[in-house]
C-alpha cells in the first residue's frame, strides 16, 4: 500500500459521511472505453466525430448512423463491475458511503450493489418510446436491428441517455447537489472534469476532506487534500472496511 493510499485508508476509516463522485475512468478497468483518452472513442475514425453522432440534433436527423454507431460503441454488455464498483458498494453497506455520483451510463454500480446511484447521464438500460414513453431494456436494443422501434405504436425508441445539447434531470441534479453539500468527504475519480454542467456539481462541497482519484491532472487538484495518480480499482482493492 502506497503513502497515498494509507492516507485514503485513515480519511475513509475516519468519515461516516462521504460521497463519491465518479466519469470514465471508473470503468475503464471493466474494459468500456473511455471517450477522451489516447485510445478512446474520440480517438477513432468514424464518418462523424463521436460529439457529433450524439447530440440531440444529429440524432433526430440521422437515427440510422447515430443507431449504427450507438449500438456498436455504447451497448457494451460483457462489461462486469470491478473493484472500484464493489469496493464503493460495500462502503455504502457499511454506512460509510451515502451516494454515488456518476457520469457513466453502464450501470456497473448497480450491478455491484450500490442502491444510492445518481446517474447524472442517464442509463442504456432504460430505453423509451418518443410517442407513447412504452418503456424497452437493454436487450431489446441491443438486438434491434438499424432504427428501434415501438411494439405497441411504431414509435422511434430513444435511450435514456443524456446526449449533447440535452439538460440534464432537474431531480438527478438537486439530490446531487444535496449528496454533495452534506458529505463530510468527496472522492472524485476516474474522472478528468471536463464536461459542464456534471463537473460543476462539485462548487457545492463544503466538507473537511476532498480527495482526486485519476490518472491524469485534473481542474480540482489545487484544492484537493490528496491527489492519487494511479487506477482507481488498483487504489479500492488495497481499501479495507
Amino acid at each position: 500500500m502506497t503513502p497515498e493510499v494509507t492516507q485514503l485508508q485513515k480519511m475513509i476509516d475516519q468519515y461516516d459521511n462521504i460521497v463519491f463522485f465518479g466519469g470514465a475512468g471508473v470503468s475503464t478497468e471493466s474494459g468500456i472505453p473511455d471517450f477522451r483518452s489516447v485510445d478512446g472513442l474520440y480517438n477513432q475514425q468514424y464518418d462523424y466525430p463521436p460529439e457529433t453522432i450524439l447530440s440531440h440534433t444529429f440524432f433526430m436527423n440521422n437515427p440510422q448512423e447515430f443507431y449504427r454507431f450507438y449500438q456498436a460503441k455504447m451497448l457494451c454488455d460483457t462489461a462486469k463491475p470491478n473493484a472500484a464498483h464493489h469496493k464503493l458498494a460495500q462502503l455504502e453497506q457499511a454506512g460509510k458511503l451515502k451516494a454515488v455520483i456518476t457520469q457513466n451510463i453502464d450501470n456497473l454500480h448497480q450491478m455491484a450493489g450500490s442502491k444510492n446511484v445518481l446517474e447524472l447521464h442517464g442509463s442504456v438500460y432504460r430505453n423509451y418510446c418518443m410517442k407513447c414513453r412504452k418503456s424497452y431494456d437493454f436487450a431489446y436494443m441491443k438486438n434491434s436491428q438499424g432504427v428501434p422501434k415501438c411494439q405497441a405504436c411504431g414509435g422511434t425508441i430513444k435511450p435514456d441517455v443524456v446526449l449533447y445539447e440535452e439538460g440534464l434531470d432537474n431531480t438527478t441534479i438537486n439530490r446531487s447537489v444535496q449528496a454533495i453539500s452534506a458529505a463530510q468527504m468527496l472522492i472524485i475519480g476516474g474522472t478528468s472534469l471536463a464536461v459542464y454542467p456534471a463537473a460543476g456539481l462539485i462548487d457545492y462541497f463544503q466538507g473537511e476532506k476532498l480527495v482526486v482519484i485519476n490518472k491524469a491532472p485534473t481542474p480540482r487538484d489545487r484544492q484537493a487534500d490528496l491527489i492519487i495518480s494511479q487506477p482507481i480499482g488498483e487504489v479500492f482493492s488495497q481499501i479495507e472496511i
